[in-house]
């Protein structure tokens, strides 16, 4: 159940008759009262002797009491409230009791007082009510409506429960501002998919991503091609900022200007600005640094995101052992590396990879306050991932984009769980839909370089073969059969023999990659066995790029026995 504190007004008539109406973006069907501040209030939608006219009169009565002076300014408030399109559908009797529940948890009327607000709720379509009141209380005082629009949410908790309706997470004060109704209903009407609020916020972020000072963040959203004013103090200095979209115009023709804290808390310049002084600032966290060197033989978008790849890992281990601070720091630089992942992907893998950024920017905030400084290797990822340009998803670029994308996968689920552990309910479940995201977005990133490896797999000598199977075993014995009998294991056996090719112990380094996180949650353990250890031994993700050294072969292929199951099959074949 959503209710929605709407802005407040001038006009109780023009509401009334917006109410009662045939509505403007969906059809109002048998308008009627479901509740009122009195049983007797005259209900235009049901009573053909009742007009709008009579029903708005004796709402505003107490403030037409008032001397001009004394009355608010803007004295008629706002409420709908909307159920889940998959809840039953309510009777009058019950909505009627839910917006008295409502008027009481805001203050507009609470139980038992007989001087409250004077309030209707009227009910148009099935799935949600409106309910009007006016802002001067019987007795000529005005209610006291703090948080009202919060205590409205908890009382829509209590309401979920009681009636067996969708359970939705409670909030902490930390989202972005929704957009209103009217902005959806005009971005429908210019047929955009999302809101400009929405677009400005997404744009902004990704200004922000890994940017080191505000000349720069001020050059990439002109870049972006916002319109931008800053708000200048006597001094010279820069308080603030506000942007607009070129093409988002109000009835005027003038721009629509958004504040950085109306997209999002975090997008304020202050707020901006902590991360820019933390990068000044000694490291807090000597280790965090990325401890190997990228591949040599790549470069641009593949060396960017082989460094990514590495520092999204170590944030994962902080993200498991650290203390909430420098956790919420990870996070928080999580969300800048999605959003320069998403900026500068391939055209296969951007819209998954957009949606998983878009989705975690409700996780990288909470009231937990990230200690900046701590998230320095992660910050120095997104940046390096801007400026290395965009990937074209081919060769190794497309298997290191691969490769981060799986790396990303654990590093918001790690945050998925520290925020489900905080009780922190609409991060972690938006931070589960941005894992979901990724993996669609790796579904489309693998399949090429992940081909590569099978075919070269299959390929292996038997000899050879049997040694990684037996390093599986020997590594992981608790995953040994999983691994063996999933299609991605001849990819693992390519891997497992250029580690040992490089000089690496196979079984030692492929227990250690297991080891590293749990892998319960891995649509293929061998998929992500596979780029842990390409990372781990620094070979290119691109394994066409490395020939595999066959060492103590016997030279003939085993396209069929690099499988155990196949090879199984085969000696079944030869008995027979």
């Amino acid at each position: 159940m959503i209710p929605r504190v709407h802005k407040r007004g001038k006009r109780t008539l023009g509401l009334v008759h917006y109410l009662y109406g045939p509505g403007t973006h969906e059809e109002h069907v048998d308008p009627h009262l479901v509740a009122a501040w009195d049983s007797l209030a005259p209900d235009p939608g049901r009573d053909p002797q009742a007009t709008y006219t009579d029903l708005q009169r004796l709402l505003d009565q107490p403030v037409e009491a008032l001397a001009k002076s004394r009355r608010p300014a803007k004295h008629v408030w706002h409420l709908s409230v909307r159920v889940a399109p998959e809840d039953p559908v309510l009777s009058d009797e019950q909505w009627g009791e839910i917006a008295r529940r409502m008027v009481a948890a805001t203050g507009i009327a609470p139980d038992g007082d007989d001087a409250a607000c004077r309030w209707a709720a009227v009910r148009h379509a099935d799935d949600h009510i409106h309910i009007i009141a006016t802002l001067v209380r019987e007795d000529g005082r005005q209610p006291r409506l703090y948080n009202d629009a919060g205590r409205a949410q908890a009382e829509a908790r209590l309401i979920e429960a009681e009636y067996g309706l969708k359970r939705l997470n409670t909030g902490d004060g930390t989202a972005a501002q929704r957009p209103t109704s009217a902005e959806r209903h005009k971005a429908a009407r210019q047929q955009r998919e999302r809101t400009p609020r929405e677009e400005l916020r997404e744009t902004v972020r990704r200004a922000v991503a890994g940017a080191t000072g505000e000349e720069e963040f001020f050059d990439r959203l002109a870049a972006a091609g916002l319109l931008i004013r800053r708000r200048i103090a006597p001094s010279g200095d820069v308080l603030g900022y506000t942007v607009a979209l070129p093409d988002d115009r109000n009835k005027d023709g003038e721009p629509v200007f958004y504040s950085g804290t109306k997209l999002a808390p975090d997008l304020s310049l202050p707020r901006i600005r902590e991360r820019w002084s933390a990068d000044a600032a000694p490291d807090p966290t000597p280790g965090a640094a990325p401890d190997r060197q990228p591949f040599p033989g790549a470069g641009g978008p593949a060396e960017a995101r082989r460094r990514a790849a590495t520092a999204a890992w170590q944030a994962v281990l902080i993200i498991d052992h650290g203390d909430d601070a420098a956790v919420a720091a990870q996070i928080a630089a999580a969300g800048e590396v999605l959003d320069a992942l998403a900026k500068t992907s391939a055209a296969h893998t951007r819209r998954g990879l957009r949606e998983a950024a878009f989705a975690f920017e409700r996780a990288s905030r909470s009231h937990v306050r990230a200690e900046r400084g701590h998230d320095r290797a992660l910050r120095q990822a997104a940046r390096d991932l801007v400026y290395s340009g965009p990937a074209l998803g081919r060769g190794e670029d497309g298997a290191t984009t691969a490769m981060l994308i799986d790396m990303a996968f654990f590093l918001v689920l790690a945050a998925a769980h520290w925020h489900g552990k905080k009780e922190h309910a609409q991060q972690a479940a938006a931070a589960r839909q941005a894992a979901e995201h990724l993996r669609a977005a790796y579904r489309a990133a693998a399949p090429t370089p992940m081909a590569v490896l099978h075919q070269r797999g299959r390929h292996l000598a038997q000899p050879l073969a049997r040694r990684q199977a037996a390093t599986v075993r020997a590594a992981v014995p608790h995953l040994a059969e999983q691994v063996l009998a999933e299609p991605g294991w001849y990819a693992l056996a390519a891997t497992l023999a250029d580690v040992e090719a490089a000089g690496h112990d196979p079984t030692a380094l492929l227990a250690q990659a297991a080891a590293r996180r749990e892998l319960g949650t891995a649509e293929s353990v061998s998929d992500v066995l596979v780029w842990r250890l390409r990372r781990m031994a620094d070979l290119p993700a691109d394994a066409s790029a490395t020939p595999l050294i066959d060492q103590g072969t016997s030279g003939r292929p085993a396209s069929r026995a690099a499988h155990p199951a196949e090879a199984r099959a085969d000696r079944r074949r030869r008995r027979r």
